[in-house]
């Protein structure tokens, strides 16, 4: 029997458990199994602002597809186009050279980019934090600007370089600010000549509560833990303007600042446009069962695809999370192996487990299958839920190891320099102008 070609495309959670499930599942001699991803790894973005925040390395949470996928074959370069009628993917390798990748079936899983607005200056001055080079080179950055705010003499550089500004007042945002706050605030004892008052974290939304998924309660918790940090948050207030050493509020406030982290939600990767396919807000319209309504051949899953949640029904959509991202995956596995095998596809059904917040040190808010906690329970819950996430031994004892270490010995406040010449802004690192047109694929794969 000819062996079915499978192409998952996209390493993050719901391609990688996607692959594991395959790969359990299906016989070498049933499928040719392989994956598109661009690093080599599966990144564990839940702990992206410890790696930001210094308290555990970027090795630590990037888990390595080599050692923990068998048999499937690993085309590294990213995906740019897909012609779901001729059954053919197109890669960019990270090489540059382009090619083009025949299926039978393709699950697409290409994950999200930042979701940015045409606001002056953003893409040049502001940082995101979707991957480890940006977490790594925010952390450069904010030591840095102590280090320089140190040495000035100028009383309103010192004040525009010890301003940072996070927008976002979701996980990423909230967690990114308390971590990164802890670091600012150790720092200090370093940095004699700064005055402690005039290093300020501000985090906006245009929200009017915070982190309204988790509840009143809650909410007001995390809130309250960062007020007692010095953390200004401002509620139903965004940026209108970014510059080189400013931000100008929606307010019309101009705050002194040369740090501003954008983690304003995020959108569809810009591989769905390729498509030609049916979107909801931008993410790939798919049934209950993963797939594409009249493709059995093409599923989508995890932040790129607009997957029906059952369960609340009236229209909801699965939210872009990992937990949901994962539980997704063993359900398109399954499918993929009932269109080889035969057999029919399975839904997806899900009951959000809860929610979890790491504010670094001792403190986090927790709703663990409608339960609130904080403080210490909710951090000892926190970090097991992520310790039993990650994939693989080696990880799990990485990350534990760096958590028992930097509680231990605390931080060295190092900048390793490497984006010494590079801005580290958004346009770096997220190339959303490197996908093909209608027209472009068609040349492509025509030709």
């Amino acid at each position: 029997m000819e062996r079915s070609r499978v192409l998952v495309v996209g390493a993050g959670f719901a391609g990688f458990e996607t692959v594991r499930h395959l790969e359990k599942h299906l016989g070498p001699q049933e499928a040719e199994i392989t994956l598109i991803s661009p690093g080599g790894y599966m990144l564990y973005l839940p702990l992206l602002p410890h790696v930001a925040a210094g308290v555990i390395s970027s090795r630590s949470i990037a888990v390595p597809l080599y050692r923990m996928l068998k048999r499937t074959h690993i085309v590294p370069g990213g995906a740019i186009g897909v012609d779901l009628d001729a059954k053919v993917c197109v890669v960019r390798k990270i090489t540059g050279e382009l090619v083009n990748i025949a299926y039978d079936q393709i699950v697409l899983c290409p994950g999200s980019v930042t979701r940015s607005f045409d606001i002056p200056g953003l893409d040049k001055y502001g940082r995101g934090m979707k991957n480890l080079a940006e977490a790594v080179a925010l952390r450069d950055h904010v030591i840095a600007q102590l280090e320089l705010a140190n040495s000035s003499l100028d009383q309103d550089e010192r004040r525009a370089r010890c301003q940072f500004v996070v927008v976002g007042g979701g996980y990423a945002g909230v967690e990114t600010a308390a971590c990164l706050e802890m670091v600012t605030s150790s720092a200090l004892d370093h940095f004699p000549r700064l005055d402690p008052s005039q290093v300020r974290w501000t985090v906006l939304d245009m929200a009017p509560r915070l982190m309204p998924e988790l509840g009143e309660n809650l909410g007001r918790a995390a809130l309250e833990i960062l007020a007692r940090r010095g953390v200004d948050v401002r509620l139903e207030t965004s940026v209108t303007a970014v510059g080189a050493d400013s931000v100008t509020l929606t307010s019309g406030e101009v705050l002194p600042c040369r740090t501003l982290v954008w983690t304003a939600g995020v959108a569809a990767s810009p591989l769905i446009g390729t498509l030609g396919s049916e979107t909801v807000r931008g993410r790939l319209a798919v049934g209950s069962d993963l797939a594409v309504p009249g493709r059995r051949d093409v599923f989508g899953l995890g932040d790129a695809a607009a997957v029906p949640d059952v369960d609340k029904g009236d229209g909801a959509i699965c939210p872009p999370t990992a937990q949901y991202a994962m539980r997704q995956a063993r359900v398109a596995a399954h499918n993929v192996i009932a269109g080889i095998k035969g057999g029919g596809f399975r839904e997806f059904r899900h009951k959000d487990l809860g929610l979890v917040v790491d504010l670094g040190g001792t403190e986090a808010v927790a709703r663990p299958l409608g339960r609130e906690l904080r403080g210490l329970p909710a951090q000892a819950l926190t970090r097991g839920y992520h310790l039993m996430a990650l994939p693989g031994f080696r990880s799990r004892a990485r990350v534990a190891a760096a958590w028992g270490m930097h509680a231990f010995a605390g931080d060295d406040f190092i900048r390793l320099g490497f984006l010494a010449g590079r801005t580290g802004a958004l346009s770096d690192y997220e190339h959303t102008h490197a996908y093909l047109s209608r027209e472009e694929l068609g040349e492509q794969v025509g030709g």
